[in-house]
């Protein structure tokens, strides 16, 4: 099968199914992933397909959202070591807000045994990885529970985050640009998300360099609004340059 054939029935079951993933292509097609990867980039080129982590989605899908097993099986590498770096940002015997995300989840579970922190979450699986820990304070931000992602959104939520002033807020965004700031899919995610920023003193942002240009429905913020992004080495120099130039410091793990 030529390229141009194949490319036409990945779109075909792309926009059949919702998502098409690199390994199942590969495995479908008889050829690479490097193949299906560059049959991809041009499918999103040509404004065909988007581009997401392990496939593509079709285009104009901006609120695609992939579940929680799938969130923490994506980039796992990448998320620990941003984790691991993300340590060295806790305040000294002070209070942190976790967000619901993978790699914050992965923060929470990274956090040392002496640790003596006040922490906010609204997140049942990082609430789940501090429960047992004996230096930790937790409190844990009530409201509907979204089954997509185990986070806790609407009224309750957003008025516990307006009643408390955090050291440091760990924030999880599903895409992040200079262009088109913060977003993620869901619009009560979002909302409790500008509340936990408004709620933190400093913004630390962690994200694998795979959200990087991914733009979702809901947006929440500007880049600018985070001190610092927590990313891994996948994110070009140039383009971590540019983003410290508009103001925000950047840490490649």
């Amino acid at each position: 099968m030529y390229g141009p054939e194949r490319q036409q029935e990945i779109l075909r079951l792309a926009r059949e199914g919702g998502r098409v993933d690199v390994l199942s292509l590969a495995t479908e097609f008889q050829v690479t992933a490097e193949t299906i990867r560059r049959d991809l980039k041009a499918l999103d080129r040509a404004g065909l397909l988007r581009r997401v982590h392990g496939g593509a989605i079709p285009a104009g899908r901006l609120d695609f959202e992939p579940d929680l097993a799938e969130r923490e099986s994506t980039a796992a590498d990448e998320k620990d070591r941003i984790a691991r770096a993300a340590l060295a940002e806790l305040p000294a015997e002070g209070s942190v807000i976790l967000d619901a995300g993978s790699t914050v989840a992965r923060l929470a579970a990274a956090l040392p045994l002496e640790a003596e922190l006040t922490a906010v979450t609204h997140s049942l699986p990082t609430a789940a990885r501090l429960a047992d820990h004996p230096g930790i304070q937790l409190h844990l931000v009530g409201g509907r529970v979204r089954h997509r992602t185990r986070a806790a959104v609407d009224a309750w939520s957003l008025r516990a985050y307006g009643e408390i002033r955090a050291d440091v807020l760990f924030l999880a965004a599903n895409g992040f640009s200079a262009a088109h700031g913060l977003t993620t899919p869901d619009l009560a995610e979002a909302a409790v998300k500008r509340a936990a920023v408004a709620a933190a003193r400093r913004v630390v942002l962690l994200a694998d360099s795979g959200k990087h240009g991914q733009e979702h429905f809901a947006r929440f913020g500007d880049l600018t609004d985070v001190d610092l992004l927590i990313t891994d080495t996948g994110l070009p120099a140039a383009e971590a340059a540019a983003i410290e130039k508009a103001g925000t410091e950047v840490v490649r793990a």
